[in-house]
């Protein structure tokens, strides 16, 4: 006959593991959940949203950012990190927090990192602001880009 014991902590682990396995689905590169930006809650996006491709040269990246004082705008880059930071101003700050029957547009600042798929040129940077729309472009550092080689038979 085996004897069982009852294990109280064994089910909190269960959780746990079960919990971990969920938000890896929303995360798998990020090891915390830290927020990103101004909006409520940790299920928030992160902000700005962006678009990112590249080609042998570059890597390009849009981000959505309607709305922000260009001035405010930070772009910084440190070999495979992008940091986008500013501020998104009230559209009225008269108007009080409890006020709003209902506050879906997020204010205030916010700071977004980005990995990027290879190392880039921080001193090529170019950044543009138009209609809403954040684009950059990323020239690729030297040692990133491929290299063709000659293969020679023999």
């Amino acid at each position: 006959m085996a004897t069982f014991y009852w294990e109280p902590l064994a089910g909190l682990d269960a959780i746990r593991r079960e919990m971990d396995r969920v938000m890896e689905q929303f995360e798998p590169a990020r090891r915390g959940y830290a927020r990103s930006a101004f909006l409520p809650s940790l299920s928030a996006r992160s902000y700005p949203l962006i678009n990112m491709n590249e080609d042998a040269d570059n890597v390009y990246v849009e981000a959505l950012a309607p709305g922000l004082n260009p001035d405010s705008i930070e772009v910084t880059v440190l070999r495979d990190q992008l940091r986008i930071a500013g501020e998104k101003a009230a559209i009225n700050p008269d108007i009080k927090p409890e006020a709003y029957h209902r506050s879906e547009r997020g204010a205030g600042r916010f700071t977004r990192v980005i990995t990027l798929p290879t190392e880039v040129d921080g001193n090529k940077v170019a950044a543009e602001y138009k209609n809403g729309l954040l684009l950059l472009t990323l020239p690729k550092h030297a040692e990133a880009k491929p290299k063709q080689i000659a293969v020679k038979v023999g």
